[in-house]
């Protein structure tokens, strides 16, 4: 698993690169709407390399995270057949596409709750939101405090774990690597089971 360490390796640098930030943004904006890259990766290892920075990179996370939730709703809301359609069809995702529709009818806004603070695809769901027509408010501040919720664990473990968390997952990094990619396929296979 050499290849990990080296991706590690160079995410690491990117981590420290002067415009990291930026690309955190963004990735964070795009994510909640239409790429499948989650912002934790980045997030956690800048962090990492920065532990008194956790909170305001967090910040910068949920900021990117709602703003990209308030696209994807849009997406939804305005542009289902033009964009949301194909990108959903692009990932397989209209069959968990119409099991969300059932979620939502059941469950409303704690479908939004548990996809945010989850690895359940947020696009999916932020999509769904506009398309059915989801009070926009709720929607929003949900989005908002459940992402949120979730960076901010995430920057707290590596503000607090500081250069001891580091070396652990250095140490351990190809098995934490395996953990989080069984979590992401499990949110996928959750929102397909259900």
């Amino acid at each position: 698993m050499s290849w990990l360490r080296r991706l590690y390796n160079w995410t690491l640098s990117l981590a420290e690169h002067r415009h990291a930030t930026r690309a955190l943004f963004f990735v964070a904006v795009i994510e909640s709407s239409v790429f499948p890259i989650p912002p934790d990766v980045l997030l956690l290892l800048m962090s990492m390399s920065s532990p008194t920075s956790a909170f305001r990179l967090a910040a910068v996370t949920t900021a990117g995270s709602t703003i990209g939730a308030a696209i994807g709703y849009g997406i939804g809301m305005f542009l289902f057949v033009a964009v949301a359609q194909p990108v959903l069809e692009f990932y397989h995702a209209m069959e968990t596409y119409n099991r969300v529709q059932e979620l939502f009818v059941e469950h409303g806004i704690w479908v939004v709750a548990i996809a945010g603070f989850s690895p359940i695809p947020f696009k999916v769901i932020t999509i769904a939101s506009g398309a059915f027509g989801m009070s926009f408010i709720p929607f929003i501040l949900t989005a908002l405090v459940s992402r949120g919720a979730r960076f901010y664990m995430e920057a707290a473990l590596m503000y607090w774990g500081g250069d001891k968390l580091r070396h652990w997952v250095e140490r351990y990094f190809e098995w934490l690597t395996i953990a989080v990619t069984l979590a992401v396929v499990g949110g996928f296979a959750l929102l397909l089971w259900v």
